[in-house]
């Protein structure tokens, strides 16, 4: 049985157990552990790694399975979405300033940090390979100072040091950012979002603390729900080509190491489904994903073009994400290397189009812990210009009577919304479609999506990442 989750998205800790007998130096199971955590760690820090690509691939390179590759994924996600909390801890724990220790011994510590206050692990056993580990990394010398900032850590459980570090000044927002290990400027820009739900934050930044399900789609055409189900998932709530595997390795079911079915979540599904259910007059022959990489919707939608008699363009502007569509696309689609911007095709020339524009990330956050520390407010500013632009292309790519699905993992009003309404403002020859009616009759029983005509998917109301979804149908010029 798993050990019971605490609200930090770690596990709780019923007491303390006598440390396994062994030496304390490297070879031990438990240090590679540790080792390949910090490793990846390092490499998201260093490299701009995404930690969800990385890790599995360094599991396998190390032959760890089971709980041993359990616990290194744990102790990589925990950390990464720790990271605040666990420096405002450390800050108190340390004569030193954070910016003033050597950035992979911050890293030891924080590692530490997130065993001792989120884990079952024995408090002198999280100090110790801590410890050893920091040893490894930097030094004897640097060993002393992590053993002593770590029992001085060790002192209180997470709510003890919660009452000591959460500030109480400067407002709710810098209370929660501390209590849940979120930047300020994210904390705001997710209660800005939630509007009149924004007495939902807490329960947001909660989910996005959790580890998410993994959520496996089986692609039409290719793979059933049947048969995921007979590999141990479970059926999901919304998408009919989705199931939830519970525990395991995705790559261990046939279907997924066969590419008939993949792990996508379900609200990425969901916003591929409403582009293909949306009627339209005329000819339904031809689709596109304008912003196709990595292919995990590009995927879905050439199945359910191939079911519609219809094919589907796939393009990204980058040949290696190019690359990673063409694994994922039916053998009917075609993918090209190509910026919407330049767009390689005539006007018009298209009766579906999906854009999942670049975005800052924000609605994937329990996938990639890391990209809260990696952007900032700045960011929003920079990718509006690029959305803008990549939404006027695409309305020009459909024909009268087409639909555009403007999508982003991002509910930030600036990249979602207000990108829509300044593109479309003065147009009439776009009319908005209601998302949320389009997506209940997909799943009927989800709601939550907002009164429309936008839809906004999210983690603590739908367990899903945190989509945005704007249908807009292409109508004809006005005269004159």
């Amino acid at each position: 049985m798993p050990p019971a989750r605490n609200r930090r998205g770690g596990h709780g800790r019923p007491g303390r157990t006598r440390r396994p007998p062994g030496p304390r130096r490297t070879g031990r199971p438990e240090d590679l552990v540790r080792r390949t955590a910090f490793d990846v760690i390092r490499a998201v820090e260093t490299r701009d790694a995404y930690a969800n690509l990385l890790l599995p691939s360094r599991l396998r390179d190390r032959g760890l399975t089971g709980r041993d590759a359990a616990l290194a994924t744990e102790l990589t996600y925990g950390t990464l979405r720790g990271r605040g909390t666990y420096d405002a801890v450390l800050a108190l724990c340390s004569d030193r300033e954070l910016r003033r220790i050597d950035p992979p011994l911050l890293d030891v510590l924080r590692l530490g940090a997130h065993q001792i206050l989120a884990t079952r692990i024995p408090p002198h056993a999280a100090v110790g390979t801590a410890v050893d580990l920091a040893r490894s990394v930097a030094g004897p010398g640097q060993a002393k100072f992590a053993n002593a900032v770590l029992r001085k850590v060790a002192t209180r459980d997470l709510d003890g040091w919660l009452a000591i570090v959460v500030p109480g000044h400067g407002g709710e927002t810098a209370r929660l950012a501390v209590a849940h290990s979120h930047p300020a400027w994210i904390v705001s820009a997710l209660r800005d979002a939630l509007g009149p739900d924004r007495g939902e934050i807490e329960d947001l930044l909660e989910a996005d603390n959790r580890r998410p399900r993994v959520t496996l789609v089986a692609r039409p055409g290719r793979a059933a729900v049947a048969d995921l189900l007979e590999a141990g998932a479970e059926p999901a709530p919304y998408s009919p080509y989705a199931a939830v595997l519970p525990e395991g390795d995705p790559a261990a079911i046939d279907a997924v190491r066969d590419g008939r079915a993949a792990v996508q979540d379900e609200a990425s599904q969901l916003v591929a489904l409403a582009l293909a259910a949306v009627p339209v007059e005329g000819r339904d022959e031809r689709w596109a994903d304008l912003c196709a990489g990595p292919g995990g919707k590009a995927g879905l939608l050439s199945g359910l073009a191939a079911e519609h008699g219809a094919r589907l363009l796939a393009a990204d502007v980058q040949p290696q994400r190019a690359t990673l569509v063409r694994r994922a696309v039916y053998d009917r689609a075609g993918v090209v290397v190509a910026d919407g911007r330049v767009p390689a095709w005539l006007p018009g020339t298209f009766d579906r189009v999906l854009l999942d524009v670049p975005c800052t990330g924000l609605g994937a956050l329990r996938r990639r812990p890391e990209a809260r520390w990696r952007r900032g407010p700045e960011s929003v500013a920079e990718l509006g210009p690029l959305q803008r632009d990549l939404l006027r292309h695409a309305l020009d790519a459909v024909r009268p009577g087409g639909v555009v699905a403007y999508v982003t993992c991002s509910p930030h009003i600036a990249e979602t919304r207000v990108v829509v309404d300044d593109v479309l403002r003065g147009r009439e020859d776009v009319e908005r479609l209601g998302s949320p009616a389009v997506l209940a009759g997909l799943a009927p029983g989800l709601t939550g999506l907002g009164d429309g005509p936008y839809a906004q998917f999210w983690p603590h109301r739908h367990g899903t990442d945190a989509m945005f979804l704007a249908l807009l149908r292409k109508g004809d010029a006005p005269d004159g």
